[in-house]
């Protein structure tokens, strides 16, 4: 038996392409009328005396420990050690949806959610997992992926993990797989019900697609829901604006899907913690997007993910939410963030460089890149976990194994002066497990 809440809102959303997508799980979950939701309530009317919610409270402000607070003094008490509300700060969500629109101007006049703080962008795509995903379900992505997206998507739901070739190919020359996309959609969209993650620029690859590849990858998407699959497209967009070449697609897919069919509806999943270098800061947002749909269908959907929040962590940490908040005000933001985006792209630069001499190799040969923190490198003859152990305990370099046949070499991580050495290694490495 539904919860009286969970029926509310699956009515409200019942005629929208979002109500026909909600997992077993999303169709049970609501937010509760309780403690949180009194609380607020208390909030704006309790003048004598707010009652309502676990914290010391003197004077009408939460206290604090002197040792805590002299490590930030510049923190007011409310910053650093009260409760936020189950959604967020609402002056941060409403900036960051002003961000959203300045860094995707074809979104204007577009109707989308406000975003809603989540803690991390894996928790996210988690809660998209719980919400739009029961047993059996596809979601589909592309080869290579994030390890953490099958750990997420199947073992967690049970969901069905497909993937598609990415690439046209390996080496710099070729470029994102629009026939292999295509007919992946086609294989995986039967049940008339598909949810499909794309993630740009892509993490392991550090590809992104170039603006005709944008526009084939969302008119792929759209010729599908004109055939009457019912298409959820979640764009992890973890690594926005890091892009390295002009021909690159500067916005978000989501800009595009905004409202491309009535039966795409589209999620963005994105935060500061590339884009503003806070990695730690474990605070990421979710925005809801789809042709037809209203504030009222984003108002039911958005309290779906709070009960989704609620039931995990209760809420997102406060002290990230209001550092972010202050900075987001700073004059000199933008500024210091390009030193630290020119850095990056000063090393993508080396490493092609680098791999340009390599072109002819006949054990390692790079993926497309383009943007991001990583590169990844396909293995021919040899294994990757086995090179990645080599590398590892006899020339003391760290790199990742995606799978069998992909290494991923996150050069955000490498200081420009050692990119050389540290590739050299890699590819001698390869050349003597085939000797």
């Amino acid at each position: 038996m539904l919860h009286s809440l969970a029926q509310e809102l699956n009515e409200v959303l019942a005629p929208t392409i979002p109500g026909q997508l909600l997992s077993d799980f999303g169709l049970r979950m609501y937010f509760p009328k309780g403690i949180i939701a009194q609380s607020a309530e208390a909030k704006q009317f309790g003048k004598v005396a707010n009652a309502t919610i676990g914290m010391t409270v003197h004077e009408g402000k939460p206290v604090v420990l002197p040792s805590i607070h002299k490590q930030v003094p510049e923190l007011a008490p409310q910053e650093l050690v009260a409760y936020e509300g189950t959604a967020g700060n609402q002056e941060l969500r409403k900036i960051w949806k002003e961000k959203i629109l300045q860094k995707n101007p074809s979104l204007k006049g577009k109707n989308f959610s406000l975003p809603v703080v989540v803690p991390g962008l894996t928790a996210g795509i988690s809660y998209l997992c719980d919400l739009f995903l029961s047993k059996g379900d596809i979601l589909l992505t592309a080869d290579p992926a994030w390890d953490n997206y099958v750990l997420t998507a199947s073992e967690r739901r049970e969901a069905q993990f497909k993937q598609f070739s990415m690439f046209t190919g390996m080496g710099l020359d070729h470029a994102f797989s629009i026939s292999q996309f295509k007919q992946a959609l086609e294989e995986n969209s039967k049940g008339n019900k598909l949810c499909v993650l794309l993630n740009f620029p892509q993490n392991p690859s550090g590809y992104s697609p170039t603006k005709e590849e944008a526009k084939a990858i969302c008119q792929a998407i759209k010729d599908i829901a004109e055939k009457g699959c019912k298409v959820m497209v979640w764009c992890d967009d973890a690594y926005f604006g890091l892009d390295y070449e002009d021909n690159i697609e500067r916005e978000s897919l989501f800009a595009q899907l905004a409202d491309i069919h009535e039966n795409v509806f589209v999620a963005k999943i994105d935060g500061p913690t590339k884009e503003d270098f806070v990695w730690g800061f474990r605070c990421g947002f979710l925005t809801f997007a789809g042709k037809n749909l209203t504030d009222e269908h984003y108002d039911a959907l958005v309290k779906k993910l709070m009960g989704d929040i609620r039931s995990s962590v209760s809420c997102c940490s406060t002290p990230p939410q209001a550092i972010l908040l202050r900075a987001f005000k700073e004059p000199s933001l933008e500024a210091d963030k390009k030193t630290y985006r020119d850095m990056l792209e000063k090393r993508y630069h080396r490493v092609k460089a680098f791999l340009q001499t390599k072109k002819d190799h006949k054990v390692l040969q790079p993926m497309p890149f383009n943007s991001g923190y990583f590169m990844s490198l396909h293995c021919s003859g040899i294994d990757a976990e086995a090179l990645r152990q080599k590398l590892l305990h006899e020339k003391g370099i760290g790199v990742v194994a995606i799978d069998s046949k992909t290494i991923r070499v996150a050069f955000s991580s490498i200081d420009v002066d050692i990119i050389d050495q540290v590739y050299q290694a890699i590819y001698d490495t390869a050349d003597e497990m085939v000797r």
